[in-house]
């Protein structure tokens, strides 16, 4: 196969050059497009891929216990293993159109595993020397990764849906989830019915947190349906394309780089410090900087 063969190959299991972070565009992406070719040739499912990413995230978690560099060297290469399976997982999914509900939410919900175990080791570990603190501070860089991690996912997916339209795009509401959550019974759809339990929630949460995108997002769909004018949709765009260089920073490669500064130099609380003030401050930027657009585009229709 040619290397230009190759590259249009592997361009086609992105989601878009508008949302791709130069990190992942050279490493991880061509990485994970190779395993996906593998796991493709072995008939592994790219559920699977995201299960096999969420024990490795986990035990990355694990390494980070210990007040050991090397240690925790082992754990950072677990890490960026897993972040390979999570790249690949979405690529082999769009390689082989292996799409799914269930595949979207189970991969939303693997780095929230990873993060939890990373979380409970680095409190394990400080809990000597901080006592009670370390806890508190935890959970609330926690709860602030949480609203991060949500709104970078939300905001890129209504990027996508402007940019590509809804089979480009994993845009959900929550009132079509909470309909599809009340059409399953708990006796034959248990796992599904679980994870559409806190799915909802989810997308409530970031609803929550976007009130002028949904006026506008509802004035549009009352004015043209289901199919937005290209002016409209090239007008979001361009508004909403400086903020992906922020969805990506509240992601996982920026966070991780400081994660790994922070056990290099055995300081690992400066990560919850990160998480609480950097990106908290990145987060209420783009919110307020997302608003803003949306508001402007709804006084003009």
């Amino acid at each position: 196969m040619s290397r230009q063969t190759t590259n249009e190959a592997l361009q086609a299991t992105l989601k878009s050059a508008d949302t791709e972070e130069w990190i992942d565009l050279l490493f991880y992406r061509p990485i994970g497009y190779r395993w996906a070719l593998f796991f493709r040739w072995l008939g592994v499912t790219p559920n699977v891929i995201t299960v096999l990413s969420i024990f490795l995230g986990v035990a990355a978690g694990v390494f980070f216990y210990y007040d050991d560099l090397w240690l925790n060297v082992v754990g950072m290469c677990l890490l960026v293993w897993a972040n390979m399976y999570d790249s690949t997982d979405g690529q082999l999914a769009r390689m082989t159109g292996q799409k799914s509900e269930i595949g979207r939410i189970l991969d939303g919900v693997s780095g929230d595993f990873w993060f939890i175990s990373i979380y409970f080791a680095l409190c394990f570990r400080l809990h000597a020397s901080w006592g009670i603190w370390i806890w508190l501070l935890a959970m609330a860089a926690g709860f602030s990764h949480s609203k991060q991690a949500a709104m970078a996912d939300y905001y890129r997916n209504i990027h996508l849906f402007f940019l590509k339209g809804k089979a480009g795009s994993e845009l959900d509401n929550s009132v079509q989830q909470q309909e599809i959550y009340l059409s399953l019974t708990w006796r034959h759809h248990f796992v599904k019915k679980l994870f559409l339990w806190f799915y909802v929630g989810y997308t409530r949460s970031q609803e929550g947190f976007s009130p002028r995108f949904q006026a506008l997002f509802a004035a549009l769909r009352r004015t043209y349906g289901e199919h937005f004018p290209q002016s409209v949709r090239d007008r979001f765009r361009q508004g909403s394309l400086p903020l992906m260089k922020y969805t990506n920073t509240l992601s996982f490669n920026t966070r991780v780089f400081v994660l790994f500064v922070s056990l290099f130099i055995n300081q690992p609380w400066i990560y919850f410090v990160f998480e609480l003030t950097v990106l908290n401050a990145l987060l209420v930027y783009m919110i307020v900087r997302h608003e803003s657009l949306s508001r402007t585009m709804l006084s003009t229709l």
